[in-house]
């Protein structure tokens, strides 16, 4: 039997396509310099990471992903908890060396999940689909002997069907019918977003890689997982799913976006954007000026920690002061 998606465009979720599209148009065609584009790569993949391992409770932070990555040690963390982190970022080259695959088969699949839960799955065999019943909450995904015949259905329409729509649309179908059919004893999360992720590489739509998708499902873990529930109550129905994950892309593009700016300015230091300078930078780009006081109000900072953000900012030249000494306001620094 065929997989057919349940789905309703409606004006919500044809709206927030057509902006992804927009801001997808708007970083094709910035002027990047080609040499920090291996910047901007390493920098979405270890948030991808945290992001991805964070989601599924390891406490490692951006900075412990960073350093892991680099081949530093961390001494005092969890063995398991590393392991977890480098093996997805031994996924995501994975993904990235396969990214112009034109037809993914169960050992493509397979093979990304034995990379990513090496030796680091609490039941079942890595690479492997289970051979038992399991529980998600109160959802229980498919029995066992069901697995393959639904995940060939889900490849059969990967395959075929899925081209003929929107990247944006079919990475998010692909994420959710994979979470639902569950054909892993443990490993599901991590595999099912990083199969979202390979969906938009082999598309090109992330032609750069330089998006981290799994940061807007990190920041509100709860929402993600309900969401995820809500499909299953609403008979399969994806469309209130499709309008989540678009959302989500629309902020992981403004975030892409600001961080190609602070590559564009000519300056000679460079930033790396912390989440509360990401906001502050997108405060100013809508309200175009911000006076001290409504900067730290906003970011629920006090005095001297909105100045700690503001001063890199001001330094790499992505903001600047306008105004007198008693009347001074921050804006964005047009590059």
């Amino acid at each position: 039997m065929a997989y057919v998606p349940r789905f309703t465009i409606s004006p919500t979720l044809l709206a927030q396509v057509e902006q992804v599209a927009a801001l997808r148009e708007r970083i094709a065609g910035a002027v990047v310099d080609l040499a920090w584009i291996p910047a901007l790569q390493k920098d979405s993949a270890a948030r991808n990471v945290h992001a991805s391992t964070a989601i599924e409770g390891n406490p490692l932070t951006l900075a412990q992903v960073r350093a892991l990555e680099e081949g530093r040690q961390l001494a005092a963390a969890d063995t398991r908890h590393q392991r977890e982190v480098l093996n997805y970022f031994a996924g995501l080259r994975y993904i990235a060396k396969n990214a112009a695959r034109k037809t993914l088969r169960h050992a493509e699949i397979l093979r990304l999940h034995q990379i990513l839960a090496s030796e680091v799955m609490d039941q079942g065999e890595a690479g492997k689909y289970r051979t038992i019943f399991v529980r998600v909450g109160s959802y229980r995904p498919p029995p066992p002997e069901a697995v393959s015949g639904l995940m060939f259905e889900l490849l059969q329409w990967w395959n075929t069907d899925s081209h003929e729509l929107s990247p944006v649309l079919s990475s998010a179908i692909v994420h959710y019918r994979f979470e639902a059919i569950h054909p892993f004893a443990d490993g599901n999360g991590r595999t099912g977003r990083a199969l979202a992720l390979w969906e938009l590489y082999r598309r090109g739509f992330d032609t750069h890689h330089i998006f981290a998708v799994d940061e807007y499902y990190w920041a509100d873990r709860p929402r993600y997982y309900a969401e995820l529930a809500r499909v299953c109550e609403a008979g399969d129905d994806l469309t209130a799913w499709l309008e989540y994950c678009t959302e989500g892309l629309v902020q992981t593009l403004e975030r892409a976006w600001l961080r190609i700016q602070t590559i564009q300015v000519k300056s000679a230091e460079k930033v790396v954007l912390r989440p509360r300078q990401e906001r502050l930078l997108s405060l100013l780009r809508d309200q175009g000026s911000m006076a001290p006081a409504e900067i730290w109000k906003a970011l629920g900072v006090s005095r001297q920690g909105a100045m700690d953000l503001l001063k890199p900012l001001l330094s790499a030249g992505l903001v600047e002061k306008v105004g007198g000494k008693k009347t001074g306001r921050y804006a964005l620094r047009n590059p």
